[in-house]
């Protein structure tokens, strides 16, 4: 399989956003990941190498009520779940990782609604 120039450039923008990035116990990692049809987010320890919490589009909490998955509003919703289980996990602070796609649109939105559900980045 061959990459484009998109996906090589949004590799290039991962490699130099993760090389200064590292998520701890303490102050974990939230990454974000951004396909076509979903929205993906995972609070992960790098320390430890364990995700202590995920949410997306196709989680059991959001699958009935979301009409359709590639919107912003659909981010909110995500941004707002993951927030509430790392509120439940007692994760107060974390890191935001883009993952190399742009602050803009959908990944803006879920951390908007990341931040208003009262995680701190």
């Amino acid at each position: 399989m061959t990459l484009g120039t998109k996906d090589l450039a949004r590799l290039r923008r991962q490699q130099r956003v993760r090389k200064r990035l590292q998520g701890s116990d303490g102050r974990p990692r939230l990454c974000v990941f951004r396909s076509g049809k979903h929205i993906y987010a995972q609070v992960i320890s790098d320390e430890t190498g364990r995700t202590l919490a995920a949410a997306s589009t196709l989680s059991r909490d959001l699958k009935g009520q979301l009409q359709r998955t590639a919107t912003r509003d659909a981010a909110k919703q995500v941004g707002a779940l993951i927030a509430r289980l790392c509120q439940e996990r007692a994760i107060r602070a974390v890191v935001f990782d883009r993952n190399g796609f742009l602050y803009h649109g959908r990944v803006k939105a879920l951390a908007d609604a990341a931040r208003e559900a009262g995680l701190q980045f």
